[in-house]
Parts: structure tokens; sequence; C-alpha cells
């Protein structure tokens, strides 16, 4: 690895600018090549978190994705942006990868890693993610003392959540979107739908924060908090 660059991943948060880490901020301000996630036309939702802090004249490798749910560009997507990044880390040139919330998360940066970790020096600075940045504007917990907190994607089969659920005392549920009709029924069943809470779009504009039962659809990018046990302990 000598001689060659450092490959950054760095959350950028959830969607709130101010959430932004003091470490992050500082490498993306210093680092001379960005990639991230995008959309196939626009900038993508963590170069816009982050555009405060980016200086003019960095290289910049957009990851352009369909993000249709068959998923099924995102090999190619990643081998064309592993290639890209590759060449800049071996002339010695440092690379960072901007992700939503945290690199390690749910995050998009993992599939970087999976094909750069082994070849250049990988520092990950983590961010805050969205299940804590929920769990504040609910001001409701998401464990305390001997809790346990299950993360369940919402696109599961629906006995898996089921079994989850049983399971934790808290869940987070996330990746909502098509998923919502599936994770009601599950919620009935449990007798847990009127403990969700839905959080669409934490710290974006357009933010919504709303009783599960009431919410008819969510974006992909909601969770759902359900407490078994109720609000903060006493």
């Amino acid at each position: 690895m000598s001689g060659t660059g450092t490959l950054y991943g760095i959350g950028v948060g959830p969607g709130d600018p101010e959430l932004l880490t003091l470490k992050a901020a500082r490498l993306l301000g210093q680092v001379p090549v960005l990639a991230w996630p995008a959309p196939l036309e626009g900038d993508g939702m963590a170069r816009s978190i982050a555009a405060a802090v980016i200086p003019p004249g960095r290289v910049e490798i957009p990851i352009r994705l369909a993000f249709r749910p068959e998923r099924d560009d995102t090999d190619a997507a990643y081998d064309a942006a592993a290639a890209a990044i590759t060449a800049h880390l071996e002339c010695g040139r440092d690379v960072a990868v901007l992700c939503e919330g945290d690199p390690l998360f749910f995050g998009s940066f993992i599939y970087l890693l999976a094909r750069l970790g082994e070849r250049f020096a990988v520092d990950v600075v983590p961010g805050i993610a969205s299940p804590m940045a929920a769990a504040a504007l609910l001001r409701q917990p998401l464990a305390t003392l001997d809790e346990a907190l299950a993360v369940i994607p919402a696109t599961r089969p629906e006995a898996e959540i089921e079994r989850l659920l049983i399971a934790a005392d808290t869940a987070v549920v996330m990746k909502v979107g098509r998923h919502l009709p599936k994770l009601k029924r599950v919620l009935a069943r449990l007798n847990l739908l009127d403990a969700a809470r839905a959080v669409e779009r934490a710290g974006l504009s357009g933010q919504r924060l709303m009783p599960l039962a009431e919410a008819e659809t969510l974006p992909y990018f909601s969770l759902v908090l359900v407490h078994r046990r109720g609000a903060v302990p006493r």
C-alpha cells in the first residue's frame, strides 16, 4: 500500500447538514477526489448533504444508479466506480466516498469496501445513522437497561419480520416504502400498530412524523420505530 492513496468512507448523516461530524467536514475539505451514489441525473442525497463543506475544484465521481427494486445495475455501477477510484488511489490521491447515514449501516460504501478494502488503506468515518436521528425527533429511546433492539429491513419476508418483532423490545424497521401494507399487517396481528411511529425524510425538507396507523404511503427513505413497552421510563 506504500505510495497509494487512502480510501475514506465518510458518513454524512441522515439529512440535516448540521449533523455532519467535525471529522467528516475536515476531511471533505481536504481530500482531492470525491465519490458518492447518485441517481441517473442530479447530485444525489449524500452530495447534497455535504455540499457546504466541499470546496470547488474537487474531482468528483458520481456513481449513477437507477435505484430500481431489482437492483440489476448495482454490480456494474460499483465495478465502474471501483475502477475509477483505483486509478486515483494508485496515483497516490486520497478518495472520499460520501455515504448517507453511516458507511457501514446499510451503507453504499460497503460495496466499494468489498472491492477495494484488501488493496488499499481504508479509513471509515462514522456518521449519525437514521435510527438515531429518528429517535431524537420522536424523543423516544431506542433501548434502555436490558432491552433488546432489532433493526429489520421491511424488504424481508412477512413471517421473518413477525419473528424478529416478537423477539425484540424495540424495533427499527427500515426501507419501508412499498412494503408499508405488509408491515401494517404484521404489527396489527401483534397488537403493535398503535405502538409504531413513522419518520419520513428525517432532517430534510418535507420531514414528517406520524403514528404509523395514519400513514397511507411512505417513501423508501423512511423508517418505523416500534417500542412495545411504551415511552421513556420513569
